[in-house]
């Protein structure tokens, strides 16, 4: 038995959006633990004198249908007012112990794949400042609404050495705790790495950069070697994502076939950016 429990306050306008990203965001740590989400219970805080009823039924509803989506089942929850709203789910996911995926199993040779496009954080800061286009806006809710059920997929076929959801801490944060759980380093090229779109690089010139992705490559630059990588490349390595993709450890006799089914359960992409290398510190090095 897993479990889990995340929240946040909105990132995006429409409530029932909101909804569904939040709801995906709190499945998707039982999806990389190989596991399957079982139940369910809605967290949840309102101010009631800002937010009306129908905004929050529309939150509940977004969730209520990402949850059945991953064929789990929503027990009930607890709701506070609240200064701002936040919404999010406890989890409870069921995993075999023989397959159950941690972030310390990588190992050298291993390649690393990557399941969502970077860049959410720098999108959705552009859509509170009100510079996102509405196509990139549709684009970016979907692929934060996306569940990353190919997680248990992968896990019990044996198929993947280790993974991790990439959140808060920005692809490179999660590489990192990788490395230092599994004593090996990595090596990541640029050109292979994956934006939501070119208009990201748009974004990050205007300055719609959020603190915690700031604050993510600041602490990166004591771990990471650059070699040529521009300024908005490494933002992009260091965006805080929500609702990110899943970063696979998957040994080279095995890369054709994760790739396939990958593509078969139509995540939103299926990326080799780099690989796993023996070193004697957890270092990263990333190349373009």
């Amino acid at each position: 038995m897993v479990q889990t429990t995340d929240f946040f306050t909105p990132i995006v306008d429409d409530p029932f959006s909101y909804g569904q990203i939040a709801a995906a965001n709190a499945l998707s740590d039982v999806y990389a633990m190989g596991g399957w989400p079982l139940t369910a219970l809605n967290i949840m805080g309102v101010p009631v004198d800002l937010v009306p009823p129908e905004a929050i039924r529309e939150i509940l509803r977004g969730g209520a249908l990402k949850i059945k989506q991953a064929k789990c089942t929503l027990l009930g929850g607890h709701t506070i007012k609240n200064p701002e709203p936040i919404y999010g789910l406890a989890v409870t996911g069921l995993v075999s112990p023989r397959r159950m995926l941690t972030n310390a199993g990588a190992r050298p040779g291993d390649a690393l794949v990557l399941t969502k496009p970077l860049g959410t954080g720098i999108v959705t800061t552009g859509i509170k400042r009100g510079l996102t286009k509405p196509p990139l806006e549709r684009k970016v809710i979907a692929i934060m609404a996306r569940l990353n059920d190919a997680g248990p997929e992968l896990a019990e076929r044996g198929w993947v050495r280790a993974a991790v959801d990439v959140t808060g801490f920005g692809l490179l944060g999660h590489l990192d705790a990788m490395l230092r759980a599994s004593r090996v380093g990595a090596e990541i090229d640029m050109r292979s790495v994956p934006a939501v779109s070119r208009e990201v690089f748009d974004l990050i010139a205007a300055g719609c950069i959020p603190g915690g992705s700031r604050d993510n490559l600041a602490f990166a630059n004591d771990f990471v070697e650059w070699d040529r990588v521009s300024d908005a490349q490494k933002t992009l390595l260091a965006d805080a994502q929500t609702s990110g993709g899943l970063l696979l450890c998957v040994p080279e006799r095995r890369l054709q076939a994760v790739v396939k089914l990958l593509k078969r359960l139509k995540t939103p992409c299926a990326a080799i950016i780099g690989r796993i290398v023996r070193s004697a510190k957890p270092r990263i090095r990333v190349s373009s």
